[in-house]
């Protein structure tokens, strides 16, 4: 038996469980846990000068790693500042531990200034939330938080430490076994017939495939994408990525499946027509808005076949079903790259610029409608790669998905590819990447404005008044990318036209650490 604090003990449970990252905005209710770190040479601690920094971060880790990683945040309204990121990871199904200090015990009836009910904050965004009230029970909730981080999925597994329990003498044997997630009480492979699917997709016209992103198994994954390309070359059927995938592989030797439409127009045009959308590890499409006129359900459940639930393995399934269609080994799908735009910048040709000079197995986090959609497009010639997007829809997630990506894969260089507007949320992640010499190249769309909204108020031909916009500006005063990254001690660099892009993108990935490009529109 050894003598060890109760911080101690929670950081020793963790890491045995194989949780070896905490991202951290510690408080004074956390310094105990600040203090045990000490002794766990195991965990890297990762600093964040704002919370949903942290938290981004860690998303961008689990769905990189499939494990979760830590994160420490400070009482009720520290971890309110990093629920944004918190609701795009349940949107993601990504598996977190998060630690929360709170006042002492004794100190909490006296209700203080940052006293708050960090159980209902908590419970928007876990799946499991967890109350530490006594020091014996340190070790299990550790372990039990890994267990439940992992179930459903994934999801935010959420432990409350008051802070007498933190700093209190634990007798602690060490002896807890391994996590391990709960049993999927929903789909198993008995109920599973791939002759029954395969039946039912030769017996209608026109299939849609609506595949879900996630792990190696996921609908996105590399097996699971070309057993689809398969099905679709016998049925004559096509196939989509989910609007906002969490994780999704691109690039040579895999299908050009393009992300389904995120206007309702668009989407419904790919939809409409179809007689049976299979759902892949995908959740039935809706409208992301209430538009007037459109029903919010995309396609009618009648005319939804599942193949499986979002954030199951749906590769081996879908290859099952390929074998009961007789469908042959896929095409080797090697596409020409596009030619090297020339001339100023604009979406299609920053889209073709990355394209063409990506690295081999690089990650690129998302963020933005403006660059999103023509990269995600043109990368289905580029190099192997794998593609972050905002899952959620909560802003700011771009630069801190990045930097859990960095952290989660060293050997992998990571590009943000991000809006101006959205990326000034959590600006401080840049700091983060500088602190820890990550290898990201930050790419912003600086086009001045908050074009979504902008798209959205010209919908169905509306002109965009004055005082709107006014509101979606923010060219007074136009934000100094280069200047600002500098700050926070990230090189940074402006470019103007394609060839300048492309130029400065070689500088970049030929050097270690980070590096800023803004992009004039």
């Amino acid at each position: 038996m050894t003598q060890a604090t109760g911080a101690e003990v929670l950081w020793t449970a963790l890491a045995e469980q194989g949780v070896d990252t905490c991202f951290a905005n510690p408080g004074t209710t956390e310094l105990d846990l600040v203090r045990g770190l000490e002794s766990q040479g195991d965990i890297r601690c990762v600093i964040g000068l704002q919370e949903n920094v942290c938290t981004g971060a860690a998303d961008g880790y689990g769905r990189m790693t499939g494990r979760p990683a830590a994160t420490l945040l400070h009482l009720g309204p520290g971890f309110a500042n990093g629920i944004a990121n918190l609701h795009n990871a349940r949107r993601a199904r990504t598996p977190i531990v998060n630690i929360i200090g709170d006042h002492t015990s004794w100190h909490l009836p006296f209700d203080a200034p940052l006293s708050s009910d960090i159980e209902a904050l908590a419970g928007a965004v876990s799946g499991w939330v967890h109350r530490i009230g006594e020091t014996g029970a340190v070790a299990g909730a550790a372990t039990e938080a890994v267990r439940q981080s992992l179930a459903n999925g994934g999801q935010g597994a959420t432990i409350i430490f008051p802070a007498d329990f933190q700093a209190d003498a634990v007798a602690d044997s060490g002896e807890r076994g391994q996590a391990r997630a709960p049993a999927a009480p929903a789909e198993t492979e008995a109920d599973f017939d791939p002759a029954r699917i395969a039946q039912r997709l030769r017996s209608v016209r026109r299939v849609v495939f609506l595949l879900g992103g996630g792990g190696e198994d996921s609908g996105l994954g590399v097996r699971a994408q070309r057993a689809v390309a398969r099905i679709c070359e016998v049925l004559g059927a096509s196939a989509y990525a989910e609007t906002f995938p969490s994780r999704a592989e691109r690039g040579q030797g895999l299908p050009a499946f393009d992300r389904l439409p995120y206007f309702p127009e668009p989407a419904r045009a790919v939809l409409d027509e179809s007689d049976l959308v299979v759902l892949a590890g995908a959740l039935p499409p809706v409208t992301y808005f209430g538009y007037a006129g459109h029903p919010s359900e995309l396609v009618e459940p009648a005319r939804l076949l599942v193949v499986g639930e979002p954030g199951r393995p749906v590769a081996q399934r879908l290859e099952q079903i390929a074998e009961q269609l007789g469908a042959p080994e896929p095409q080797a799908f090697v596409r020409e790259l596009p030619a090297q735009p020339e001339g100023e910048l604009t979406p299609a040709r920053i889209g073709a610029v990355l394209a063409r000079e990506l690295p081999e197995h690089a990650i690129v986090s998302v963020e933005g409608g403006t660059c999103g959609y023509p990269f995600y497009a043109a990368s289905a010639a580029a190099r192997p790669h794998t593609a972050l997007t905002n899952t959620g829809g909560a802003i700011g997630q771009g630069l801190p998905v990045a930097v859990g990506a960095a952290i989660a894969c060293p050997g992998r260089r990571v590009v943000g590819l991000l809006s101006d507007g959205s990326t000034q949320y959590t600006i401080q992640a840049l700091w983060t990447m500088a602190h820890e010499q990550l290898d990201v190249v930050v790419l912003i769309a600086a086009n001045h404005q908050y074009a979504i909204l902008r798209n959205e108020l010209r919908r169905n031909g509306a002109a965009l008044g004055a005082r709107a916009a006014e509101m979606t500006a923010l060219d007074r005063p136009k934000i100094d990318w280069v200047g600002l990254a500098q700050s926070y001690g990230v090189p940074a660099s402006r470019a103007a036209t394609a060839g300048e892009l492309r130029d400065q993108l070689r500088r970049a990935f030929a050097a270690r650490g980070p590096a800023l490009i803004e992009m004039a529109l």
